[in-house]
């Protein structure tokens, strides 16, 4: 058994792209506290994701950067890495994506979101290439919301090589009069929770997805065991850090590598 601790930052909308810089370095700093190894947060954490119900500044990067040494500066100090949700300006085009910052506070690089769902097309753009990453023994990839959730090939691309883990910084609120859920994967919500476990047991692989803390969410931030099982998920609406730990050993990817394209 080789255990490796984890944190999902499951916080509020924040208020503005410069409270979520805060929000993102204070969270850092508890996970480290919680002795985490590696904190996720949800996508587009910074500065906030961008839908209708959000009024989030017009794409600012130098503000973003900025705002990634701020993480990064957190991260090395503490000596974690993150997974920090963002987006990024690329040829005037507005990319959601996870920069991920190893423990001595260097850029290890992104991961765009690479399917977008039908309503951010107005908002953002896609990106092009996926990734795997490394934190000392753990082996991870990252798919961001849509992506995760109706592409499952996005999480089996990172198990076929390797990856124990895949995180999944996401955006899910309520809608009005919808199913308001109290238990992880209650049969009456939407499919989405479901997913979570589905990732994990056909690929035999953690997934750990991190959402937002909000009244009524749907979905909340929870981590499904490589055989599908829940290992932990975070009270709806109840904003704070999930730590959990797991064990790599069990992260064997036999599924994920077994796949046998049929067309």
């Amino acid at each position: 058994m080789t255990l490796f601790r984890i944190a999902l930052a499951n916080l509020r909308f924040p208020d503005g792209p410069a409270q979520s810089v805060r929000m993102a370095t204070e969270a850092t700093t508890r996970a480290a506290s919680a002795g985490a190894k590696i904190v996720c947060f949800p996508e587009c954490f910074v500065p906030g994701y961008r839908s209708i119900a959000k009024a989030i500044p017009p794409a600012d990067a130098e503000f973003l950067e900025q705002a990634w040494n701020a993480v990064a500066d957190t991260a090395r100090e503490s000596r974690i890495a993150v997974v920090l949700g963002t987006e990024r300006v690329i040829d005037g085009s507005v990319v959601p994506t996870a920069l991920v910052i190893n423990e001595r506070g260097e850029r290890d690089g992104f991961q765009d979101k690479v399917q977008l769902d039908p309503s951010e097309e107005g908002s953002y753009a896609p990106g092009h290439e996926r990734r795997i990453f490394h934190s000392g023994p753990l082996v991870f990839g990252v798919v961001i919301c849509h992506e995760g959730w109706r592409y499952p090939e996005t999480v089996r691309w990172a198990a076929r090589r390797g990856a124990q883990i895949v995180f999944h910084p996401q955006f899910h609120e309520a809608e009005p009069g919808a199913f308001r859920p109290k238990a992880y994967g209650d049969p009456a919500n939407s499919f989405h929770e479901s997913a979570v476990r589905c990732r994990a047991a056909e690929n035999t692989c953690y997934f750990a997805t991190a959402n937002y803390a909000s009244d009524g969410s749907p979905t909340t931030s929870a981590i499904a065991r490589p055989d599908g099982t829940l290992l932990t998920y975070q009270p709806y609406g109840e904003e704070g850090l999930l730590v959990a730990d797991i064990d790599l050993a069990a992260a064997t990817g036999l599924l994920a590598m077994r796949y046998k394209p049929t067309c």
